[in-house]
C-alpha cells in the first residue's frame, strides 16, 4: 500500500512536466493519469474480493 501512495505523486509530477513540455498531448496525459489513479485506488479492493483456489 505504501508503494501506491509513493507512486501517485510521482505520476502526477511526470504528467505535469509532460504537459508543460508538450501541451498538445494534454488530453491523453490527463486521461492516462485519471485511469492510473482509478486503478490504483480500486486495486486493493479488487484483490481483496478475489477468491483464492484451494
Amino acid at each position: 500500500m505504501q508503494s501506491i501512495v509513493f507512486i501517485q505523486p510521482l505520476v502526477a509530477l511526470i504528467a505535469g512536466i509532460v504537459i508543460l513540455l508538450m501541451p498538445r498531448i494534454l488530453n491523453y496525459v490527463v486521461a492516462l493519469y485519471l485511469i492510473f489513479i482509478g486503478v490504483t485506488g480500486l486495486w486493493p479492493n479488487v484483490m481483496q474480493n478475489i477468491p483464492m483456489p484451494n
